[in-house]
């Protein structure tokens, strides 16, 4: 029975989950606005076909940001950091991919 739980709370045919993380800069709030809008159109993009289901930034300090992506593959994530303003234009300092697994949702 728990080896039975455990294959189905395992099973491929639940969407995969990546968390995207970012570490900004100093002084990342000033120096993002100039790149703010096109990032923000961006995201919406992705959001838009339902990849991105939330992010946002870290608040006090706003020091780095995170990104949940649903149901796609790795690449896709990097697709999204390679095409994403902030890193171009060096507000992101360092990122981190990771898969994430779920074991909560309102969904």
């Amino acid at each position: 029975m728990l080896r039975a739980l455990i294959r189905s709370m395992s099973s491929t045919s639940s969407p995969r989950y990546w968390m995207l993380q970012y570490s900004y800069v100093p002084d990342a709030v000033e120096k993002r606005a100039p790149f703010r809008p096109s990032h923000l159109a961006l995201v919406s993009k992705y959001k838009a076909n339902g990849t991105v289901v939330l992010g946002g930034a870290f608040a006090h300090p706003v020091d780095g940001a995170a990104i949940v992506f649903k149901g796609v593959d790795r690449e896709t994530v990097e697709d999204f950091v390679n095409n994403d303003p902030y890193v171009i234009n060096k507000i992101v300092s360092k990122y981190v991919i990771r898969e994430w697994t779920v074991v909560v949702s309102s969904e």
